[in-house]
């Protein structure tokens, strides 16, 4: 019976002790996960008392982070991704490099093995989406530009990382392994290793692209068409769950990526907003139940035994990973704010280093020592994080204060952020500055483009209006909620602004400074909800739109009535 027990007392003691903890947390003003973390530590092994179950709390984890990707993906299209790919690869490429030689060179000097140290770097290098997607969440930021690059840049190191999972075992005997697991697995050619990873990645992501976008569409409409919540819940649990557990059983693909593209493909379906509602208790739910397991994994002795490898280990974490990131960001010529941002993303560690680190201890290429550390520079970490967020306003503005570099790497012009000199006149006046190009703002474009009215995009993904520009159309790069990037659109003689874009939270700022600079411009804005849009109206903004089924359809539809065929807005 104690046995039968043990999954309903771990999600006793792991939800209990988690709530009166993130409660302590808050009101002594710190992030609730800090609460999180040590609940799970005062319920595992390493402290004394209750012990509640590890390897079930581990599991319940996993379901977490599933879950959570599967969020994600809901809200990141396979646009989004490409939309980044030109910082997000090499950048996530070198800065794991980087972080990887770092952490190998100071466990090198500890006296540990090269093949050793390898792994321990390694292990540093990716971070954790989970914790990511939180803090991104938290702030409102998932949907805005440097939410996008930062969770492209980790899904790019979540595919490194699951190739070079599949790459280690075969590895082990050329980094000095002596296990017999990894001589048995040294027999494997490298070559077909590294064939057969990238054969089964890229079948996974064919089958969820071509075969998934039809069929997951199509059954949550078949049971949308029951009428019943409960099973339009199960469906959409059902499809995360299933889509993950087969990724990995069948494609050898992890958890989480496997429901990150599941969540993908489900966008694609009318229901995608709806689908996101629905999971977002259980979401919540279970993710609070990973960062418990997190903190049951780690023992405090490590800080009494190693604390001056613990504090380098943190170190490294947060401060060489951080400015590495930083570098990069700046070096694709990305504003001080994407690179403090994507600096604060990479600085923690997460569920794949566990992974990795417990695949070298099997080897033989770790310790339990090395486990240890990276445990404490996990949880250090972690609980870290959010205060590092917090932190990026205000190290922004000190920067600005006392450096001239970084005035000049904020203010520096970039060709894409004005239009060129030899724009036509008519997309100078009584044109639609169009905010935002995802979905809702390409439908939007291809109609205007069909009725033969003038747009300007406003757009925060460099690469996109990099694309935009390469097809001859009047776009512009920059954030709608700086005037610079409105005047560069020539919002003062536009006729009528779109906002396209699904961050809802900064339109009321947009709105003023396009009444502020053209005070006679129409407006037409895009929100999720009832709630969103009777705040936006109370306000006075605009015409508003919401939904997810008509709603880009809606918006062009109005925009192409208020002009008229020659182009000319009808007003009155």
């Amino acid at each position: 019976m104690e046995h039968e027990l043990s999954l309903i007392t771990t999600l006793a003691t792991g939800f209990g002790f988690a709530l009166v903890l993130g409660f302590v947390a808050e009101r002594l003003r710190l992030p609730a996960l800090v609460g999180y973390l040590v609940a799970g530590i005062l319920i595992g092994p390493a402290t004394p008392g209750f012990v509640a179950d590890v390897e079930i709390a581990q599991q319940l984890s996993e379901i977490g982070v599933m879950l959570l990707m599967f969020g994600v993906g809901l809200h990141f299209s396979l646009r989004d991704l490409l939309a980044v790919k030109r910082i997000a690869i090499p950048g996530a490429v070198a800065q794991m490099g980087m972080a990887t030689i770092l952490g190998a060179l100071f466990a090198i000097l500890w006296g540990w093995s090269w093949g050793h140290a390898f792994v321990f770097g390694l292990s540093l290098s990716c971070a954790s989406t989970v914790v990511l997607l939180k803090a991104l969440e938290a702030r409102g930021v998932l949907d805005s530009m440097n939410g996008r690059i930062a969770v492209g840049w980790l899904v790019v190191e979540d595919l490194a990382t699951v190739l070079i999972l599949v790459l280690l075992p075969p590895l082990a005997g050329v980094l000095g392994s002596d296990s017999g697991a990894a001589a048995g697995e040294g027999e494997q050619s490298l070559t077909s290793a590294i064939a057969y990873t990238l054969f089964y990645i890229s079948t996974f992501i064919f089958v969820m692209l071509f075969a998934g976008r039809r069929v997951i569409p199509w059954l949550l409409w078949q049971v949308a068409r029951t009428g019943s919540r409960e099973l339009f819940t199960l469906s959409v649990i059902a499809t995360a769950i299933g889509i993950a557990y087969g990724a990995a059983v069948i494609f050898h693909v992890s958890f989480a990526l496997g429901a990150f593209f599941a969540g993908m493909v489900m966008r694609e379906s009318e229901f995608s907003q709806r689908a996101a509602e629905e999971s977002l208790p259980l979401r919540d739910a279970f993710s609070v139940l990973f960062f418990v397991a997190v903190g049951m994994l780690f023992d405090p002795g490590v800080l009494r035994e190693a604390p001056l490898k613990v504090l380098l280990t943190v170190l490294i974490i947060i401060l060489g990973k951080s400015l590495a990131a930083a570098a990069l960001v700046l070096g694709f010529r990305y504003p001080l704010n994407t690179a403090l941002t994507v600096a604060a993303s990479l600085a923690q560690i997460g569920e794949f280093s566990f992974i990795l680190g417990g695949l070298g201890l099997a080897l033989g290429l770790a310790s339990q020592e090395s486990m240890n550390l990276i445990l404490a520079g996990a949880l250090i970490s972690i609980a870290l994080n959010p205060l590092l967020f917090a932190a990026i306003k205000p190290l922004q503005d000190w920067l600005l204060q006392r450096s001239a570099l970084a005035r000049s790497l904020n203010q520096r012009e970039d060709p894409f952020a004005q239009l060129p000199t030899s724009t036509d006149q008519k997309y100078l006046r009584g044109q639609v500055v169009l905010v935002g190009f995802g979905r809702v703002g390409r439908h939007i474009a291809r109609d205007l483009k069909e009725a033969a009215i003038p747009y300007v995009v406003v757009e925060q993904t460099r690469e996109t209006v990099e694309d935009l520009r390469a097809q001859g159309l009047a776009a512009v790069y920059g954030d709608a909620t700086e005037p610079g990037t409105l005047i560069q659109a020539h919002i003062a003689h536009a006729a009528l602004l779109a906002i396209a874009t699904p961050d809802t939270l900064n339109v009321r700022r947009m709105t003023e400074i396009a009444r502020t600079l053209n005070s006679g411009i129409e407006i037409v804005v895009r929100t999720h909800n009832d709630e969103e849009a009777q705040l936006l109206r109370g306000e006075g903004v605009g015409m508003i739109f919401h939904g997810e089924e008509e709603l880009a359809k809606s918006m062009s539809r109005h925009v192409l009535e208020r002009f008229a065929p020659q182009g000319n807005p009808q007003h009155g």
